[in-house]
């Protein structure tokens, strides 16, 4: 069906006082289809999400929508009494939010909580609710409902968590269902699932899907037609194939140029100067005039009129569709550049490396067993390469990083850096070589004291190791890495909570070049950061690796990252590395039966649909647990008798290469 479900039109929606607001929304027309998936893509803060949450009457205390109608079917949204927008919200209306975990109720049961939407919104069922719930389970693919109903949140794995939120969603049979980034936290073969789960409902459904998002390869994956917005507003509309294969507006083509992938190594990637503009302006000009080099003396004038390219596709822009496009050959633009091969020196080298917490019980807290987190580890890394550890969340890949640099001890296994055993070091001989080795987590507010200026939080690692001379020796130093990393002399006076998330990371890669460290651990550096930031973020790593030979152990679950910048991927699961090698030999040629899985599942922006895509069921063993035999074989599609009986020895299968899997070991 081709006819519209939900119009919306002029909407604008403001936060904060009069005097001087937030201009989140600021005149969003859409129309999305019955049964269609329209996705809504755009950078953090550019008003994607708060245009949703306007739609479903949500918005935060101080937030209000000023002008602009909202249409579901032919009911007027912003008219409706509360008591009536309740029953269309939950109903006819559902919502799958970004953060499953702070979304559900920390101390009801799933089948409470579910149920409870049931009972509101679905009066065919108020007399079978138990039986509804059981049913709605199953249909987004829980296993072992009827003990899962009865279970917490935190019991749940984050893919689960994310299906009971669909399954409360689905509880009002929704006509429209909006889901806001529902995948962004969860690893590609939890987000293959969620996705397959999300269109297998609606085609037996019939609802229609506003998908909100900032993955370009979720986008070519589900989406039927595209809304790009910038500074709350929609700059581009068009059907996913042209928008794939032509975008329109200099901004969306820019975000493509952004991505990184393996045709660009040794090239820099496109970078979007600057940032989005702040809201509480009145715009009389384009909005995105600052950051586009197409920029014409009108666009400083007059604020951009919509144009219309095809039926239901345009773009707000003063150029030309034709003027977009010319000159954008990314060969053309990118700066190229030759890739630091290393050597075939040692820099860091791990043997039988394993981490396993114990598990305590009773009132004594004797030890009943042990989360065998990480089980044998094996890794070389030369100087100045970059070797990349992959893997889904719990397989132990932050616990090798922190282990490495000894701020989880190792429960068994040999480090050794530059050839010294650090496994033995003292407290104050280990301390002295912190300098050498750093690391750079994911999250770089958890990481940084809010209490402390940035220049300090810089400093704090010279101070501690002694080095960088007097005082106002390491205070030219701090700036100086400031402007290494893109940054302001200004911000060193400045709190992190004054920077955005791009921002934040490079004062934390600042604050770990401080102390001039050869070795750099790389937690999920850019897992939240858009992709025009995760961009700057990257291009900032590699200068760095070619100025100074650093050498990285990058973590990450990102294959589009991993192709561009490591030279060697070691994959992970269930503590043990199941397949190793150069990237080209990796990624081109996975032979482990998990690798094919992971690397099927990474959604690309790519034309090409016909790939055979692998999904896994279910999720990883829990680590304290692990399966007899090997930890793959009970997800694994090509498991045989030898699979559940014993662990397959590790097959090398060339200098650089090598495998777990009896079935390579056999050829």
């Amino acid at each position: 069906m081709t006819d519209t479900l939900l119009r919306v039109q002029g909407l604008k929606t403001r936060l904060g006082d009069d005097t001087n607001p937030v201009r989140a929304v600021d005149g969003v027309d859409l129309d999305i289809r019955r049964g269609e998936t329209f996705a809504l893509l755009g950078e953090s803060g550019c008003g994607k999400s708060m245009t949703a949450l306007s739609l479903m009457r949500l918005l935060p205390p101080s937030g209000r929508i000023v002008d602009g109608q909202a249409f579901l079917g032919e009911t007027s949204l912003f008219e409706l009494a509360e008591m009536d927008m309740r029953r269309e919200r939950g109903g006819r209306m559902g919502m799958i939010f970004q953060e499953p975990m702070t979304s559900l109720n920390a101390v009801r049961t799933i089948g409470d909580q579910i149920g409870e939407s049931v009972s509101f919104h679905d009066p065919e069922n108020r007399g079978r609710v138990s039986s509804r719930v059981l049913e709605l389970l199953k249909s987004v693919g829980i296993p072992d409902p009827e003990r899962r109903l009865n279970e917490y949140p935190h019991q749940l794995s984050g893919g689960m968590k994310q299906r009971v939120m669909i399954a409360i969603a689905l509880a009002g049979k929704p006509e429209l269902l909006i889901a806001d980034e529902p995948t962004t936290a969860l690893d590609v073969t939890i987000q293959a699932q969620v996705l397959a789960l999300l269109k297998g409902l609606q085609k037996r459904t019939g609802m229609a899907i506003l998908l909100i998002t900032h993955d370009l390869g979720v986008v070519s994956a589900v989406a039927d037609r595209v809304a790009v917005m910038y500074a709350g507003q929609v700059i581009e509309q068009a059907s996913t194939k042209h928008f794939i294969g032509t975008p329109a507006h200099p901004y969306s083509r820019k975000l493509f140029q952004s991505l990184p992938d393996s045709r660009k190594r040794g090239q820099r990637l496109t970078v979007i100067d600057g940032a989005v503009p702040k809201l509480t302006q009145q715009f009389n000009q384009c909005r995105f005039l600052e950051r586009c080099d197409k920029a014409l003396k009108i666009c400083a004038q007059v604020e951009p009129p919509w144009q219309s390219i095809r039926t239901g596709e345009g773009m707000r822009c003063h150029l030309e569709v034709a003027e977009t496009t010319e000159g954008e050959d990314q060969s053309d633009q990118a700066d190229e550049r030759p890739r630091f091969t290393g050597s075939n020196e040692v820099l860091l080298e791990t043997r039988g490396l394993k981490v396993h917490f114990p598990i305590r019980q009773g009132v004594f807290k004797r030890v009943v067993g042990a989360v065998k987190a990480v089980d044998g580890i094996d890794l070389v890394i030369a100087p100045g390469h970059t070797l990349a550890l992959v893997g889904e969340s719990g397989c132990g890949k932050t616990t090798v990083g922190k282990s490495i640099l000894q701020l989880i001890p190792p429960t068994e296994g040999s480090v050794r850096f530059e050839g010294a055993e650090l496994t033995r070091l003292s407290r104050g001989s280990m301390r002295r070589r912190r300098s050498d080795m750093q690391i750079i987590f994911q999250d770089p507010v958890a990481s940084m004291n809010p209490r402390m200026l940035v220049g300090d939080i810089i400093a704090e690692g010279m101070q501690a190791q002694g080095i960088g001379g007097n005082a106002k020796q390491r205070w030219t130093r701090v700036l100086e890495l400031l402007d290494h990393v893109g940054l302001s002399e200004e911000a060193a006076d400045l709190y992190p909570n004054e920077f955005s998330g791009g921002q934040r990371q490079r004062i934390c890669i600042a604050r770990a070049l401080a102390v001039d460290p050869r070795f750099i651990v790389c937690d999920e550096p850019t897992s939240a950061l858009d992709v025009s930031v995760q961009a700057q973020i990257l291009n900032l790593l590699l200068d760095l690796q070619e100025e100074r030979s650093i050498t990285y152990l990058f973590i990450t679950h990102n294959i589009s990252v991993v192709a561009y910048l490591a030279h060697e991927v070691a994959v992970m699961y269930l503590g043990r590395i199941v397949e190793r090698g150069t990237v080209e030999e990796v990624l081109d040629a996975p032979l482990h039966p998990y690798t094919q899985a992971l690397l099927s599942a990474v959604p690309t922006i790519d034309s090409d649909t016909g790939r055979e895509i692998t999904r896994l069921e279910g999720d990883m063993p829990s680590p304290a647990n692990p399966p007899a035999g090997c930890h793959f074989h009970p997800r694994c599609p090509r498991a045989v008798d030898a699979c559940r009986k014993a662990y397959p020895e590790t097959t090398h299968l060339s200098e650089t290469r090598q495998v777990s899997c009896f079935e390579v070991g056999e050829e």
